[in-house]
């Protein structure tokens, strides 16, 4: 973007020659109006020995905006000379929030390109990195700081005090540091009054300091040590590879593709702990907050200062664990997406634990994928990335293979540890064995009793929440829908009532049909309610936990049932896809999958790549053990490819039929793809914003001569969402600079009417 200052217009041709040169910071603002801005640091906010008020890069000022000079507040990106005339000065800060920088200038480089590379304001992306938390300073509190001033503690024994008064000097003057109120008069267990006597007469100053109050948390907890386990053939070679990048200090980023219960996480726990060992740090990224318990207290066992992100975490905690990581106080940096952003001064490795998950990308701005922002980091800071899966996103596999634009490197682990075989897969086709009632077939229940009997646990996937996934009259066929979403209503019967997925609106569920008053209302489809309620029906006796976006809203919840089914207290584990991924249980002898189709069929070029992953990973949660495992896939296709390739555990057939279609269409990997989401009360008014939006990015990019190729502009998947509709608009191309270079030229300089909003999504992973 275009640097300018906050004058009303540019000076005149014949004031350039006035002009002088002041020392100035560059501002940008997290909400207003985009760009940089100038102005003029006063003489005390520009001198390091006042650390509280210095102004230098990475922290937060407030600074006066426009001609009414509203008070906003923005971030310091550059402090250096800029001109400014005597008739019309920079105009000067007013503040400065932090006593410390929060952005490094590492990751001010950073988010400068994520601000290009996603088209979002560079001051919206960095209140996006930096946590509410350490925004806020969350878990501290002003406290007035006590100290005997160097003058009056040279003259002490000289002074004519009475007794409580001459203790208080005397305890102050003889502490190392500045106490506080309280502290000081605890310890020479008084009252406030001799204290606030000798402030009145000046022989004890005070000022006021913002602490730290928060207490230890459980992440501090000291666990037994657990030594590195020896390596099998694969995971060596595995390990060698990242080994070399991590020696020779430079950036290579290592694609480890290991089949389910290969041993990648002890990979790179020992490639890690070569890393801490140079004094440096590492950051894990998870996909799930379930996954973090079980990470954390494997990486607990293994170092022994430990750090956590997550979204789950409070304020407090997450300040807390900010700054200890940007103390240089921590090992290792274990959490979701948002971890890539840990302040770590000393980073030596990066690992993206099943680099596949669709969780990395950010659906709300600033919409980055941490996979992507991870290989700029890494590569920025001269450190290696593994990036780790036993079903890599096909961007990722592409760069693998020869001819590849960007090259990764391979490192293959096929057979799991200790030789034990992949898990039998069998597949149920429902349009065959789907006749009896309930989404369990009788080949599953049949193998569930069977687990059951010889003391083996369950675990059942089926990826919709709810009780019934749609509410349908048989009569007239209306179909109950959110009053304010193009969606189906789901039921839930622990809550009687039908909710939106999408806006939580949730209503009575309806007795008769609304609009042909029909009693013959039908609840249909399956959910993991429903599944629940037949699952504890045909096993009674038999403990069920049922793990959802329902069930796991408490914190802790996550870790709680998975300690229980750990321990053998829950017998069947049953949920969305928030159990198909990255959980170790030996004992788990059936894997259960009630609907392999479910999302075979949306409107999105991935449907087939994302099937054959869910499949393919809660497949790979069985047989960890020693007495085996086995898989049922229910499902209505048994011919699709990605089912036959997921029941065959064979990513590689899968990719090899997958991405020629994608070659053919231009749809990545093979290409750059941006999607524009326009939404607003009045269709007329989005049809014609975008319409306009369209019209203006064909001329862009024939003026450009640039290969990009429009799609649309049409009605999204889902044409209702919140009470607004939503179109959008598709553009492909070969280069992703082509792409952004018609965006900036076609869509950023349209501003959308009143009550319409327009958002791009650079490479985006969902469709709907």
């Amino acid at each position: 973007m275009s640097q300018r200052s906050l004058f009303d217009a540019e000076p005149p041709a014949w004031e350039i020659d006035a002009q002088s040169m002041v020392l100035a910071a560059t501002v940008v603002l997290p909400s207003g109006p985009p760009g940089e801005f100038d102005y003029a640091i006063p003489d005390t906010m520009a001198d390091p020995r006042k650390p509280d008020v210095y102004v230098e890069p990475g922290r937060r000022v407030r600074a006066p905006l426009g001609r009414g000079n509203r008070p906003v507040v923005g971030y310091c990106v550059a402090v250096g000379p800029k001109p400014s005339s005597p008739s019309r000065p920079l105009k000067p800060l007013r503040g400065v929030l932090d006593p410390v920088s929060l952005v490094s200038p590492s990751m001010l480089r950073l988010t400068r390109w994520m601000a290009d590379h996603y088209l979002t304001p560079w001051g919206q992306v960095l209140e996006g990195v930096v946590p509410s938390g350490v925004r806020g300073r969350a878990g501290t509190r002003d406290v007035t700081l006590l100290s005997v001033p160097t003058k009056v503690a040279a003259r002490l024994t000289g002074l004519e005090l009475p007794p409580k008064q001459a203790d208080v000097l005397q305890a102050l003057a003889a502490s190392s540091k500045p106490l506080s109120l309280k502290q000081l008069a605890m310890r020479v267990g008084c009252t406030t009054a001799p204290i606030n006597a000798l402030r009145k007469r000046g022989l004890i100053e005070s000022r006021v300091e913002r602490l730290a109050t928060d207490g230890l948390l459980a992440e501090d907890v000291a666990v037994e040590r657990q030594p590195a386990k020896r390596l099998n053939p694969d995971q060596a070679r595995t390990l060698d590879t990242i080994l070399a990048a991590v020696d020779a200090g430079e950036h290579e980023t290592i694609l480890v593709h290991g089949v389910t219960g290969s041993g990648k996480t002890e990979v790179y726990l020992q490639a890690i702990e070569r890393v801490v060992s140079f004094g440096r740090q590492a950051i894990v990224l998870v996909p799930e907050i379930s996954l973090t318990p079980q990470t954390v207290g494997r990486f607990r066992e293994r170092f022994d200062r430990i750090a956590v992100l997550h979204s789950h975490q409070s304020d407090v905690e997450r300040h807390r664990q900010w700054r200890r990581i940007a103390a240089g106080d921590v090992e290792v940096v274990v959490g979701a997406r948002s971890a890539v952003f840990a302040p770590t001064p000393h980073l030596g490795l990066v690992v993206i634990d099943e680099e596949h998950e669709t969780t990395f990308k950010q659906d709300t701005a600033p919409r980055y994928h941490a996979r992507d922002v991870a290989l700029e980091r890494t590569r920025a800071e001269g450190v290696p990335l593994v990036l780790a899966s036993a079903t890599p996103s096909l961007e990722a596999w592409r760069c693998s293979q020869p001819g590849a634009p960007e090259r990764f490197r391979l490192a293959s682990m096929p057979r799991r540890i200790g030789d034990l075989p992949m898990p039998a897969v069998r597949v149920v086709d429902l349009r065959v064995d789907g006749e009896s009632r309930g989404a369990i077939s009788r080949p599953l229940y049949q193998a569930m009793d069977q687990a059951l009997r010889d003391d083996g646990q369950i675990i059942l996937l089926l990826n919709r929440r709810g009780y019934s996934t749609h509410v349908q009259c048989p009569a007239c066929g209306y179909a109950l829908k959110c009053d304010h979403c193009d969606v189906a209503m789901t039921f839930h019967r622990q809550d009687n009532a039908v909710v939106c997925h999408w806006c939580d609106y949730r209503s009575a569920p309806p007795t008769v049909c609304p609009d042909c008053r029909s009693p013959r209302i039908r609840y249909g489809g399956m959910g993991t309610q429903k599944l629940e309620a037949e699952v504890n029906a045909r096993f009674r006796g038999v403990s069920v936990t049922r793990m959802d976006a329902d069930t796991m809203r408490r914190p802790g919840s996550h870790e709680t049932a998975l300690d229980a089914f750990r321990h053998g207290e829950t017998r069947i584990l049953l949920g969305t896809q928030m159990i198909a991924k990255g959980l170790d249980f030996p004992n788990v002898t059936l894997v259960g999958v009630i609907s392999a189709d479910s999302a075979l069929n949306l409107p999105d070029f991935r449907a087939a790549e994302r099937t054959f992953q869910l499949v393919t990973q809660v497949a790979g949660r069985t047989g960890r053990g020693e007495r085996g495992g086995r898989v049922i896939v229910q499902t209505f296709d048994p011919d699709h490819p990605a089912i036959l390739a997921a029941v065959r555990h064979d990513y590689e057939r899968f990719a090899s039929e997958e991405l020629p279609a994608r070659r053919a269409l231009g749809y990545p990997p093979f290409g750059v793809m941006a999607r524009i989401i326009a939404r607003g009360a009045s269709e007329p008014l989005l049809t014609a914003y975008l319409d306009q939006v369209a019209e203006t990015l064909k001329r862009a990019v024939q003026e450009a001569g640039a290969k990009v190729r429009l799609v649309g502009p049409a009605p999204a998947p889902i044409t209702r969402l919140r009470g607004e509709f939503r179109r959008h608009l598709q553009m492909h191309s070969p280069s992703g600079d082509a792409v952004r270079a018609a965006l900036r030229a076609g869509w950023l300089p349209i501003k959308p009417p009143e009550g319409v909003r327009s958002v791009v999504d650079i490479d985006p992973t969902d469709m709907l």
